[in-house]
């Protein structure tokens, strides 16, 4: 039997588990625009998380079963496909995240249709174009680069053009608010698939060697693109009543050029460091680099998946002129970023010897450059989502 002295403090309980479940409902349900953001950011947030934890896996057994070398070699032509691959849609997969919820507030169908497939049509188009022009330069001057690194070079250039679709979808599914038909092809189905087929191939006795990983990734690449435009399209069907198209590929590029100035500056700043390093060390040495370097950039999830789910927010605020809003919006913002960044900084340099150790014991001598990297992304996680914020609101310039 309950007390009389207990009980209001019964009740009190009740009332706190109920508030807490309601409020994790709301969240979930995504009733209102704030708790939306969050769940946006949580699912995004998880998608890294799961793609972080598929990556890791498949570069620990890929480094285990090929070698530092082969894997060096890996890696340096996978970062090519980074690079020219995002370029590819030439800003436009930013462009997306601001410029479709623009013309959905203002009912603007018809170019919206315009730009869901001309946008795809320029990235698969200029893809193409940049892995021939690639394949070209390996012809005309191959014999300049290392013998070893030609063949999965060649391959790598295969994924270019649906890897450039599959960013223009990101983009389609941020701007709409997508969030797992935008990401989880990308980051959790394409890992995943050059994991599987590289366990299948060992399991068969292929070689582990550069060559047998190109193949494998363009399996992944392919089929994560494949299942995600038909995810977006099934989103895009229910929303969108088939129509007339507009086409104002003026105004979209004027958008996306600052945008691709500072999406270039991105890609230099997270794959510079491999090809520099491809042109004075070894394959072995890029490898290792590689391990320290991807291991540390984890902290980097945070600020994405927070600027993933505030982004086509900022723009549709931005377009209701809504001032107020949006300013709390950004300062809620900064600090989703900052301090999760900051506790998983702390969490990773403490593990840092013994995750490097799984990929092989010699990447333990890349353990201080977690150090010096760790300095930049805590200056950038203190500012949260700042280039999000000037690229929706159209000062791309000014960000670029």
């Amino acid at each position: 039997m309950t007390s009389p002295s207990t009980a209001p403090e019964t009740a009190a309980a009740s009332l706190r588990r109920d508030g807490l479940v309601q409020r994790v409902k709301t969240l979930l349900s995504g009733v209102g625009s704030r708790e939306q953001m969050q769940r946006d950011a949580l699912i995004a947030f998880l998608v890294r998380v799961a793609s972080a934890a598929l990556l890791y896996l498949s570069q620990i057994v890929l480094a285990r079963w090929m070698g530092a070398f082969e894997f060096g070699i890996y890696v340096l032509v996978w970062t090519w496909v980074l690079v020219l691959g995002g370029i590819s849609h030439l800003g436009l997969s930013m462009a997306m995240i601001r410029l479709l919820p623009n013309y959905h507030e203002t009912k603007q169908f018809e170019l919206l249709r315009g730009l869901l497939r001309g946008g795809r049509m320029v990235a698969f188009g200029v893809g193409t174009v940049i892995a021939a022009l690639g394949a070209a330069g390996l012809y005309f001057f191959g014999s300049q680069l290392a013998a070893h690194t030609i063949l999965p070079a060649y391959l790598a250039l295969v994924c270019i053009p649906m890897f450039a679709v599959t960013d223009i979808q990101d983009g389609i599914g941020r701007g709409r608010g997508w969030m797992g038909a935008a990401l989880l092809p990308p980051y959790v189905l394409r890992p995943l698939i050059v994991l599987v087929c590289m366990v299948a191939a060992h399991a068969y006795g292929l070689p582990m060697t550069a060559v047998t990983a190109a193949i494998t990734a363009i399996v992944a690449t392919w089929i994560a693109a494949l299942v995600q435009t038909l995810l977006v399209q099934r989103r895009l069907a229910g929303e969108l009543e088939a129509g007339p198209r507009q086409y104002d590929f003026r105004a979209w590029f004027k958008v996306s050029a600052p945008l691709l100035v500072i999406y270039i500056c991105e890609l230099l700043l997270q794959n510079a460091d491999v090809i520099i390093l491809s042109m004075h060390r070894t394959p072995t040495e890029i490898g290792m680099y590689f391990a320290a370097a991807k291991t540390m950039a984890l902290v980097m999830f945070v600020h994405y998946a927070v600027g993933s789910a505030v982004a086509h927010k900022i723009a549709a605020l931005h377009a209701r002129g809504d001032r107020k809003q949006l300013r709390a919006f950004v300062k809620d913002a900064v600090n989703w970023t900052f301090w999760p960044s900051l506790a998983a900084a702390i969490a990773i340099l403490a593990l840092g010897k013994p995750l490097l150790w799984l990929f092989s014991p010699e990447f333990t001598s890349a353990y201080p450059v977690m150090f010096v990297l760790v300095l930049g992304f805590l200056v950038r996680a203190s500012m949260g989502p700042a280039e999000f914020l000037l690229n929706m609101l159209g000062e791309q310039t000014m960000c670029a």
